[in-house]
């Protein structure tokens, strides 16, 4: 459920910049590379509708360039496009040159989509024999990728000691074993690694979600794509700190420790956690889809309060509160969505937020009962959200969202800390139904398409990219 990756989106970001890079390698592997002429790329449905904001034709040049996302150096981005633009080349995979004008051979069919997915691109190869080639992928959510006609490689063949579909299933095997939501995922990860190696990857998981918290509270400016958006994060940070200095992430942990625990200042942390991580994303930086990009900010906010104010910095406790959030967001995957362009922002913000409060609830010494329950509270308090960005930007209303989406996730903790799940009339499965009945009945105008809501209710005017 976690990925390292580039902003300012999961499904048009990540996901394009991963099919396009499968599809070169695919060419490669059938000893095609060299012999192709031209490329074209065909955008569909809410890809080509947002793919301007979404830096999706950017994603989709770096992926036929061989770039890894998760290693890409995201200050050379601006500087690598450019040079394809005005050399009207492209190096694919940096082995074969061809060329490429991302003006002519970038088509944004906004008014075609294809059935099985809003999200999908075709990429159509003319090699030197005259020969053609076409291959179509959909980007189905949280950087995931599904060639068509091909499902995405499963875990199907793999036998896990616990199996989980659905949140019954999670309760049955901890239920069963005793163990906790973070101690049963441990147990399947290791059919496919070593815990070490698990820890390890987690670890790292959080490093990025920490370097791009502290870089968002530090960085001032505007966001690009034209809405002239003012980031707020720094100078938040600057307010809550009153001037108190420190050169280091642990010293600025020690320092917010420092203001002591009021009410409105917790929650102003919070908000400015979760504002950095997403002015960050809509910049074209490093994030980690948690469980998209659009929501990236939801989870690193509630872990940095747990962190903060909770006394959680303990790598065993930020292992734990990593592996419970996966659980729950794979849940949500399986028995419904967690693209926008399928189920609006509950798909996003709303499954974010149920990961953070499981997460949270557990790491606070809740039962695995009290942990499902937070999870169907924040997502109960979701339902029906919109997906409606201004200029197809990640920006307005997606960046504010994750503060809300951070902070109901803090409240459904607390609320399932202090309750009695015997006593709950609404079970996390019957939530994910519901999300997934709702999310099939949204207007299309309400799936990412900048089509409806405060899309078109917000006057702007973008400059032509």
């Amino acid at each position: 459920m976690f990925k390292i990756g580039v902003g300012p989106s999961s499904s048009h970001t990540l996901g394009p910049w991963k099919a396009a890079t499968q599809f070169c390698m695919k060419l490669e592997d059938r000893n095609l590379l060299f012999q192709v002429r031209s490329i074209n790329i065909l955008l569909y449905g809410s890809l080509a509708k947002t793919g301007k904001g979404h830096g999706t034709d950017i994603a989709v040049q770096l992926g036929l360039c061989g770039e890894n996302p998760e290693t890409f150096d995201v200050n050379r981005i601006s500087h690598q496009i450019q040079d394809i633009l005005d050399m009207k080349r492209l190096v694919l995979m940096g082995k074969h040159e061809i060329i490429f004008d991302p003006r002519e051979d970038i088509d944004f069919l906004i008014s075609e989509s294809l059935p099985y997915h809003p999200n999908a691109l075709s990429f159509l190869v003319t090699l030197e024999n005259g020969d053609q080639l076409a291959e179509t992928y959909y980007s189905i959510g949280g950087g995931f990728v599904e060639q068509e006609n091909m499902k995405m490689e499963s875990a199907g063949h793999v036998q896990l000691p616990h199996p989980i579909d659905k949140a019954s299933d999670l309760m049955h095997w901890c239920m069963k074993s005793g163990m906790s939501i973070s101690e049963v995922v441990m147990e399947n990860e290791i059919i496919w690694r070593s815990e070490e190696e698990t820890k390890k990857g987690l670890l790292r998981i959080w490093k990025v979600m920490k370097d791009c918290i502290y870089k968002g509270c530090h960085t001032e400016g505007t966001l690009p794509g034209g809405l002239d958006v003012k980031r707020r994060a720094a100078g938040l940070n600057k307010k809550l700190t009153a001037g108190r200095q420190y050169t280091d992430y642990n010293a600025w942990v020690a320092t917010i420790r420092q203001g002591g625990n009021d009410f409105r200042y917790i929650i102003d942390w919070v908000s400015c956690f979760a504002l950095a991580v997403n002015e960050e994303n809509a910049s074209f930086g490093r994030v980690v889809t948690a469980p998209t990009n659009g929501a990236a900010g939801v989870i690193p906010a509630v872990l940095h309060y747990y962190i903060c104010f909770c006394d959680g910095y303990k790598e065993e406790r930020i292992i734990q509160f990593l592996l419970t959030a996966s659980e729950i967001g794979s849940i949500f995957k399986k028995g419904a969505t967690i693209s926008a362009a399928m189920g609006g922002c509950q798909a996003e913000i709303g499954v974010s937020s149920a990961m953070a409060a499981a997460a949270l609830t557990e790491c606070l010494g809740g039962t695995q009962r009290q942990a499902v329950m937070a999870a169907e509270i924040a997502m109960e308090h979701h339902l029906g959200l919109t997906c409606d960005p201004i200029g197809g930007l990640v920006q307005i209303p997606c960046i504010e969202r994750n503060t809300m989406g951070a902070i109901k996730a803090i409240t459904a903790a607390q609320l399932a800390l202090q309750s009695t799940p015997d006593y709950a009339k609404v079970s996390l499965d019957a939530v994910i139904r519901t999300m997934w009945e709702t999310a099939k009945d949204m207007s299309h105008k309400y799936k990412e398409t900048a089509d409806g809501g405060l899309a078109i209710h917000i006057p702007i005017s973008l400059p032509e990219c």
